[in-house]
């Protein structure tokens, strides 16, 4: 009897009726979860931890890692579409840290032109980008990319897309505190005076993300439960969700889960 039911457990996914199935279940899960989200309490920031390209790649068998970057990048596009369907009105992705500029060229050189394609294909395709990141430090191809696709997009309405690229969020505080220095150099502060009446808002006022609204939720796919220097001075009063599957499988309902947990929490921001 045990080896008929294997039998025919294997016929039916030889023949398509498994998946089928599967889907049908997941397409019923997925309705079921979006109708329980509340319209009232929806994240209007969300950072995204893009991490898990390299596993996927090596879990599928597949030799080059690139193949997950491009797989990776190749979601993006479905993410910005749910983002705009829950009704968010910025999105910070964070394809490229500062570390990940040490990586070996062999696989660095690629993941470049992943990303400059990626990021001129949004900008192509309607949707307004932000370069976020320290420009200095990529090559001057990428940084000609991300600066030609926010000045070409910078008009657009709708969901807002930062590109954090060569991002690392201790360089953002440094480069901000810098900023700010050289600004008051510049009109005759000396550092004591500055030193007298400097608050928050004025090292915030020199982020990369300056004029924006902080990240109300903050996801990380592939497990990985750490920011990594992530949006760290913005982070101060997000909420996070991490989830388990790599960001190439990253389905509208992960995306859906991470807005059903953020709307169950009490925010209360330190009061």
């Amino acid at each position: 009897m045990t080896v008929r039911r294997e039998r025919l457990t294997a016929a039916i996914r030889r023949s398509g009726m498994y998946g089928a199935l599967r889907e049908s279940i997941y397409r019923m899960y997925e309705r079921r979860v979006e109708a329980s989200l509340p319209t009232d309490n929806v994240p209007r920031h969300v950072g995204v931890i893009l991490d898990g390209n390299r596993r996927w790649a090596r879990s599928m068998g597949l030799a080059d890692v690139n193949t997950g970057h491009q797989r990776g990048a190749d979601k993006i596009t479905e993410l910005l579409h749910w983002c705009t369907e829950a009704g968010v009105e910025l999105v910070t992705l964070w394809m490229l840290s500062t570390d990940n500029l040490n990586r070996p060229a062999k696989e660095l050189d690629p993941l470049l032109d992943i990303i400059e394609n990626t990021v001129a294909k949004l900008a192509a395709d309607g949707w307004h980008v932000k370069a976020v990141g320290a420009m200095d430090l990529l090559p001057d191809s990428t940084a000609r990319v991300l600066k030609q696709a926010e000045e070409t997009t910078s008009d657009r309405p709708g969901l807002i897309v930062n590109v954090a690229v060569g991002y690392g969020g201790r360089r953002e505080i440094a480069d901000a505190v810098r900023s700010l220095l050289l600004e008051q150099a510049g009109k005759g502060t000396s550092i004591e005076e500055l030193a007298e009446v400097l608050e928050v808002e004025h090292i915030a006022e020199h982020l990369y993300t300056r004029g924006q609204p902080d990240p109300d939720l903050v996801i990380r796919t592939s497990g990985e439960q750490r920011l990594s220097g992530f949006l760290l001075w913005q982070s101060a009063h997000s909420e996070f969700h991490f989830c388990e599957v790599h960001w190439p499988d990253f389905r509208r309902v992960d995306f859906l889960r991470a807005l059903r947990s953020y709307a169950a929490r009490h925010r209360r921001f330190g009061s």
